[in-house]
């Protein structure tokens, strides 16, 4: 039984990236190859302008190897970044940066004490 479906999107980590396409890690067992052909139907003179290793990304299933746990992938004509952030998941604190402030000089105070202590020390 196949775990990927022809024409499925699926989410994955860029692992590398050579002249003829990306390499990307699926899950634990499964990595995706998107050929440079995959990646547009422009002409694409560096792939690294489209794709950056260990940038997360989207893409549709090709074809599935099942016995090489391989899976020939495209992001041609589809948004493949991950950039729309669902923003209702994050809420702005009404305090804002107010406690980050009142945090800062603390830890700054407490690094210098923490130097001083290691300089004596070593008197």
């Amino acid at each position: 039984m196949k775990k990927y479906q022809v024409g499925e999107k699926v989410t994955g980590c860029v692992t590398g990236i050579e002249k003829y396409g990306i390499f990307v890690s699926l899950d634990d067992y499964y990595s995706g190859l998107i050929h440079i052909s995959e990646i547009t139907d422009n002409y694409v003179r560096n792939i690294h302008d489209y794709i950056n290793v260990g940038e997360t990304i989207q893409a549709i299933v090709l074809e599935e190897n099942e016995k090489e746990h391989h899976v020939r992938l495209s992001i041609k004509n589809i948004e493949y970044r991950n950039s729309k952030i669902d923003k209702t998941k994050i809420k702005e604190s009404p305090h804002g940066f107010t406690n980050l402030k009142k945090q800062l000089n603390i830890w700054t105070e407490n690094k210098i004490n923490e130097l001083n202590a290691i300089k004596t020390e070593k008197k």
